[in-house]
């Protein structure tokens, strides 16, 4: 799989909220505050919603900056397929949802503005089913429905202790460092840290209770909420350290046993082992934590012993393990034995595909894909694949006219855009080559930088018109981006 490139943009979470949010949200609260409230309309004399679209997307940028998102398109296909087949049974939608994982074995989960879901990898590997990791999205899912966070800003309104910027900064650095953000929280909100407590936990009552109906009218497990609660508490009941998850989320014995009444009262599921859940799982044990040589002997381990709820995917867990120990045969061997039995699924055409680069088996990873990118077109694992086996091969025209005609319908792919700037630096397209960039950097919210390349690429387009041209144009919608910023 292409990973991109890494670089620092630094984390300006706090300061860029204030900044943004500070001034307009004031004012609006000056107006309003002798308006009667609306009822049925909580926390959308705060934040609306059309706001709240715009907070979160330059909140995702942020967070993608500062934060060790995982940029795999596998897995990603994986979590919004599971998150949207929920999306599609919830109430009161008003995003296009948008899921993600972050590196990390800590447990924890969290919803911001505008539908954006993060989901701690570690909470995948410790889930012992779909359900169980559905049961968590669900729960982040109906945060976002029910505008939890919209309604605790409108709480800390009335209480009037705090600025709208101030509880933002402060609420959302919670949920993403919820150590640090906890200690800014109560610094704060010295004065109403009781009503915000019982408010939080009223939240999460909410959460259960409509993410439970919501887990079980989408086909999964009601019981997978609290089987999932009780792990959390069974792991962790005598540690002097609870996990991330249980700082932003509490877990007292009385809301394990309100979700076990309430999930009994569903109809239950008896539901078997998801191969695309235990791939996802052996995915990130095997390429995202450990060391892949103790990871070798773990999933031999589990295929002799059949230790495993599916063999198939202990075998890729193993192939995927070999591949990262540099042991390019051996996974090339039981990949390819997979893939026949199961030609269209990507996760072995993606590991497959990067086994092929390593063995230069060119050919026989460009038939593979593109077969796949005639099924599957615009399929960003099957495109991101093909572009980036070409680009090895050395076919750099191919993979530039692929990548151009994918990001016609999905611009807003940093991954591919990051690939096509490789693609045009081996081509000499310099000019072309700082615009692709510049879409990586706009992506993560650093749009100084950002227009800062397009001026280096505007420099090499002296004979290019409209090149010229387009750059110009997008040095003017970035500049109108990051001013929208600042008048939210």
């Amino acid at each position: 799989m292409f990973k991109l490139k890494p670089f620092v943009i630094a984390s300006l979470l706090p300061t860029v909220l204030a900044t943004v949010l500070a001034t307009p949200l004031a004012t609006a609260q000056e107006q309003n505050k002798n308006k009667l409230p609306e009822i049925g309309t909580a926390g959308f004399s705060t934040l609306s919603i059309d706001k709240e679209r715009l907070i979160g997307h330059a909140m995702m940028r942020q967070v993608r900056a500062s934060q060790p998102v995982i940029n795999d398109p596998v897995l990603n296909e994986y979590i919004n397929d599971l998150g949207n087949k929920l999306v599609k049974n919830a109430e009161d939608v008003n995003y296009a949802f948008e899921f993600f994982f972050i590196n990390s074995t800590e447990l924890n989960a969290f919803a911001f503005f505008g539908g954006h879901i993060a989901i701690h990898s570690g909470l995948l590997t410790t889930a012992a089913n779909e359900s169980e990791l559905a049961a968590v999205i669900a729960h982040e899912i109906s945060h976002v429905t029910q505008r939890h966070l919209a309604r605790r800003l409108e709480a800390q309104n009335n209480a009037r202790t705090l600025t709208t910027a101030g509880m933002i900064s402060s609420i959302l650095l919670t949920l993403v460092n919820p150590t640090v953000g906890m200690a800014a929280l109560s610094t704060t909100m010295a004065a109403t840290q009781q009503n915000n407590i019982n408010y939080t936990r009223g939240n999460e009552k909410e959460a259960d209770r409509v993410g439970i109906k919501l887990l079980a009218n989408s086909g999964f497990d009601p019981m997978g909420a609290p089987n999932f609660f009780r792990t959390l508490a069974n792991k962790f009941r005598y540690t002097s350290k609870p996990p991330a998850m249980l700082l932003t989320h509490p877990l007292p014995d009385s809301r394990i046993s309100d979700a076990r009444v309430r999930a009994q009262n569903l109809p239950q599921r008896a539901i078997q082992p998801q191969l695309q859940f235990e791939l996802a799982k052996a995915r990130i044990t095997a390429r995202y934590e450990g060391n892949p040589s103790d990871n070798v002997i773990i999933f031999k381990n589990k295929v002799k012993k059949l230790n495993y709820n599916l063999k198939p995917a202990a075998q890729y867990g193993l192939a995927l393990s070999y591949f990262e120990n540099k042991e390019f045969e051996a996974a090339k061997k039981l990949l390819e034995l997979l893939h026949k039995n199961d030609e269209n699924n990507l996760f072995y055409v993606d590991t497959l595909s990067d086994v092929y680069i390593q063995t230069k088996d060119f050919t026989q990873a460009i038939e593979m894909l593109s077969k796949l990118n005639l099924l599957m077109p615009n399929n960003q694992v099957v495109t991101l694949n093909y572009a980036n086996v070409l680009y090895e091969a050395k076919k750099y025209q191919q993979a530039e006219i692929l990548l151009q005609d994918f990001l016609l319908v999905k611009r807003g792919n940093f991954l591919a855009y990051d690939l096509l700037t490789s693609v045009y630096r081996k081509q000499n397209k310099t000019a072309l080559m700082h615009t692709a960039k510049a879409e990586v950097l706009a992506l993560h919210g650093a749009y100084t930088k950002a227009i800062d390349e397009l001026h280096s690429g505007y420099n090499f387009a002296k004979k290019l018109p409209l090149v010229k041209k387009r750059i110009k144009g997008r040095i003017v919608q970035f500049q109108a981006q990051a001013d929208k910023l600042k008048r939210l």
